[in-house]
């Protein structure tokens, strides 16, 4: 895998009141450090909301090259111009979804903390798989734990890229990406940073690079 070896993922909140105060602040941070993808999240919203949120928020992503990935809804990516979408295991199957976003757009998976679910995806044809929650969140009550063995053991057995996904922030970044996670998905801990969403990006890619460091010496 060409470097780098971990990137960052950004995951909405999964409601934004003010969507264009939202937007400048996403700006800033996107222009802050790299990051691969953003992931649109939100919860609860009818149809309207997610286009006009999708409207705003993908010309400022695309711009700078990062993926937008829409949660949950395939049905939505094509028409809205989207990169591809993240699914959970009861959204639906994946072939339902590749038949929705087509053959070159993304499909991520949500796997929780199993492997064997995490296997049959890429065996379907997932272009990533999600493992988590690692920590807890205050945006989401996960019912599943995993540990960080998983992303070590996948990364050494399998080539479909893996996702870390869960209360992840500043001071736990590092770990995971030493672990072999490939990407780091990452909302409160961007949002909410006391430093604001520009200091978050900035230090998550000096923990990603310190983490990436830990790993080359294993």
């Amino acid at each position: 895998m060409s470097a780098p070896q971990c990137r960052l993922y950004l995951l909405t909140p999964p409601a934004i009141p003010d969507l264009n105060a939202f937007a400048r602040h996403m700006e800033v941070a996107l222009d802050a450090g790299d990051v691969a993808c953003l992931q649109i999240r939100l919860k609860p919203a009818d149809d309207a909301e997610i286009r006009r949120v999708c409207a705003v928020l993908t010309p400022v992503a695309q711009a700078r090259g990062v993926a937008v990935i829409l949660n949950d809804r395939p049905d939505l990516v094509k028409p809205l111009g989207l990169d591809g979408v993240h699914i959970g295991q009861s959204d639906g199957t994946l072939a339902a979804a590749r038949r929705d976003v087509g053959p070159d757009r993304i499909v991520g998976v949500t796997c929780h903390d199993s492997r064997h679910l995490a296997m049959e995806a890429a065996e379907a044809g997932a272009d990533y798989v999600a493992f988590g929650a690692f920590f807890p969140s205050p945006t989401k009550d996960a019912a599943t734990r995993a540990e960080f063995e998983i992303l070590s053991i996948w990364q050494e057995t399998m080539e479909v890229p893996c996702v870390a996904i869960g209360g992840i922030s500043v001071d736990t970044a590092a770990g995971l990406a030493r672990a072999g996670a490939d990407f780091l998905c990452v909302g409160s801990g961007v949002w909410d940073h006391a430093g604001g969403p520009a200091a978050a990006v900035t230090a998550l890619n000096g923990a990603i690079a310190e983490g990436l460091a830990g790993r080359d010496d294993l």
